[in-house]
């Protein structure tokens, strides 16, 4: 069922070549077996067109899906328009926050 370069030869015509050339054959296939199962990992694929627009209404982010928009004061109701400076203030304020954390990081492990 082998083929006939795999075959080992009856015991008493083994030698340390026979075993030497079959073991190069059998790593070299194993190879070759390898890197014709590997290319496949770099083949491109057929991939659905994708938007990443989100469907989300703008008054809609940062809403929890139980509680509704975070609004403890009532701001949103009482003062509509202030609503969206607050939120870019917000935003601002997080991400010098940010940048705060990573420099405390940098300024304690230099």
């Amino acid at each position: 069922s082998l083929p006939s370069f795999l075959r080992l030869p009856p015991p008493t015509m083994i030698s340390q070549y026979n075993i030497i050339h079959t073991s190069n054959i059998i790593m070299k296939l194993t190879i070759a077996a390898t890197l014709a199962a590997s290319a496949a990992a770099f083949a491109p694929t057929q991939q659905a067109k994708t938007t990443t627009s989100l469907a989300v209404n703008e008054l809609e982010l940062g809403v929890t899906a139980p509680l509704g928009v975070y609004d403890p004061l009532g701001w949103l109701d009482t003062e509509p328009e202030a609503f969206e400076r607050r939120r870019a203030v917000e935003r601002k304020h997080g991400r010098v926050a940010m940048a705060a954390v990573v420099g405390c990081i940098v300024h304690n492990n230099h």
